[in-house]
C-alpha cells in the first residue's frame, strides 16, 4: 500500500510560497474565484492541494502558472519558498526604462529652470 499524498491547504501554500503577504490575502484572492487549480477555478481557501498541482492566478498584474513541487513546512525565507514550486509562466517582454529620450515621466531640475526661464520671458507682469 503506498503513503498518501502529502496536502495542504492552498491558502496557506500561496502564504509560505511568498506569493502573498498575509494569509489572509491568500484566502481572500481564492475566495474570488482568482485561482486555478489543474484548469479548474476553486473558490474555497481549504481546497487541498498537493506536489504536482500546476496553480494560476494574477498577482501584479502578471499571470503565474506554478507547478508544486512540495508542500512545505513553514513560511521561511525567499530561497527556501522558491524551491516549493516551478515557476511555467510566460515570459512577458518587459518595457526597458530609458532615461533621457523619449521621457513623459517627472521634469528633471534642468526641465524646470529651463520651463522658468521660458514663463519669465512670456509672462510680461513678471518681476525682474
Amino acid at each position: 500500500m503506498s503513503d498518501p499524498r502529502p496536502t495542504i491547504r492552498l491558502d496557506k501554500w500561496l502564504w509560505q510560497a511568498r506569493f502573498f503577504k498575509s494569509r489572509s490575502l491568500a484566502a481572500g484572492v481564492v475566495s474570488a474565484g482568482k485561482v486555478r487549480v489543474d484548469a479548474t477555478p476553486v473558490s474555497k481557501p481549504a481546497r487541498a492541494v498537493g506536489p504536482g498541482d500546476v496553480l494560476t492566478f494574477v498577482q501584479a498584474q502578471e499571470t503565474k502558472v506554478v507547478r508544486i513541487l512540495a508542500c512545505g513546512d513553514r513560511r521561511g525565507p525567499a530561497p527556501e519558498a522558491q524551491l516549493l514550486y516551478e515557476d511555467l509562466s510566460p515570459v512577458v517582454e518587459r518595457r526597458s526604462y530609458n532615461p533621457g529620450g523619449d521621457r513623459k515621466g517627472r521634469p528633471t531640475k534642468k526641465d524646470r529652470r529651463d520651463m522658468m526661464t521660458h514663463r519669465a520671458a512670456d509672462d510680461p507682469f513678471a518681476l525682474e
